[in-house]
């Protein structure tokens, strides 16, 4: 997801380089409207077997009995708002009812959303600009990262976007945190999108973790969602897994008020067949997190703690049960 060029051998894949979340700002108004008809008609297309079915906004309790999400005035945040993944989870998210906000880079990324979206502009990298975005949000879905084994870029985007907003977060909100497939096996950039699992985990707020397979690279008839645990598929290809970014979205948004979800994690793939209308019973069928733990249940313990940097070390101290 780094420089802006296609290849048409993969098209798909290209997609993913420019609608990244560090990208789209930098593309001209025409080609962004030509891409965007490609995110929003699979957005449209698989996204109706999922949409009427999903509950009203509920009141969902963790298990230490605060409330996941407040019914009486649900203020869901979209970090990354921009990403091909953050404008179909904005446009979900609106279309479940909640007052719904996107934290962008720059202030003309505002027409990527419908009407109705609050948009505001901040910096992952810089806490210090994440106030006002995280200001009385009950659900804080996360969608961003970059690809590649840059160091200081993985660290700063994919490990301190979660570091930076969970820091000025000052009440409790119900966490939604898209990775990768594939995560859990050792490189810089999957090593800090994991570190930001940690921090989620440590934290004492109810989350889902979502790990998705590869975007869009799912056939016509191939929207049956499955979730697995361990992430145990390393290739490195869609053979690991596919699915559809508008069904990503979906149970991003769709794992907030659901009890069922929370503490999960997952990867999140679909297999030959059609999109599910209830998307609880495979919530419902999976175990959570080890409660001490910090990894995801039967998650490779390939990262030991003790051979992290120090830096971590002491941010998962200082946001070891904050919210409990």
């Amino acid at each position: 997801m780094g420089r802006l060029e296609f290849d048409l051998r993969r098209p798909r894949q290209q997609i993913d380089r420019v609608f990244a979340c560090r990208s789209v700002r930098d593309m001209n108004r025409p080609i962004l409207a030509v891409l965007l008809a490609f995110l929003l008609v699979p957005l449209l297309a698989t996204g109706a077997a999922i949409a009427g079915s999903q509950p009203p906004l509920a009141d969902v309790q963790s298990e230490n009995g605060r409330a996941n999400m407040r019914p009486d005035q649900p203020v869901v945040l979209v970090v990354c708002a921009s990403g091909s993944i953050g404008v179909p989870a904005v446009a979900e998210a609106l279309r479940r009812g909640y007052e719904t906000r996107a934290l962008v880079r720059d202030p003309a990324q505002a027409r990527l959303f419908p009407d109705g979206v609050q948009v505001v502009v901040g910096d992952l990298t810089r806490a210090e600009t994440l106030h006002e975005a995280v200001a009385g949000v009950t659900g804080i879905i996360f969608t961003h990262g970059i690809g590649g084994n840059d160091p200081e870029g993985a660290e700063q985007v994919n490990y301190g976007a979660v570091r930076n907003v969970l820091g000025v977060l000052k009440a409790p909100a119900r966490i939604a945190l898209m990775t990768a497939v594939g995560v859990t096996k050792p490189s810089v950039g999957h090593d800090w999108k994991r570190r930001g699992e940690r921090l989620v985990r440590a934290s004492g707020l109810p989350y889902t973790i979502v790990r998705p397979g590869w975007f869009d690279y799912n056939a016509p008839d191939q929207h049956r969602l499955v979730l697995r645990q361990g992430d145990t598929h390393w290739a490195g290809s869609p053979s690991d897994g596919v699915v559809a970014r508008a069904q990503i979205a979906q149970v991003l948004v769709a794992s907030l008020t659901s009890s069922a979800a929370n503490r999960k994690t997952f990867e999140l793939v679909a297999e030959q067949g059609a999109a599910q209308t209830d998307l609880e019973p495979l919530f419902s069928a999976l175990p959570a997190d080890p409660v001490a733990g910090y990894d995801g249940i039967r998650d490779r313990d390939n990262l030991p703690l003790a051979k992290e940097p120090a830096a971590v070390v002491r941010d998962l101290d200082a946001i070891r049960g904050r919210f409990e």
